[in-house]
């Protein structure tokens, strides 16, 4: 009854994991590269759990 008022958490993950590659294709821009791949690095890790969320949802 009271599934509509859940969250979803796959919004959450791919709204930051969005977010992660923006600030990294920013920051590749404008030359610095340390910056660009820390930031790709977390929106890797970000990704891979939005993969295990989304396939834990197809089980349920």
């Amino acid at each position: 009854m009271f599934s509509m008022f859940k969250s979803d958490p796959t919004k959450k993950l791919k709204k930051l994991y969005e977010s992660k590659l923006e600030a990294a294709m920013l920051a590749q821009r404008t030359g610095d590269i340390r910056s660009y791949s820390m930031l790709s690095a977390e929106a890797d890790i970000l990704y891979k759990e939005l993969l295990a969320v989304e396939g834990a949802a197809q089980k349920d």
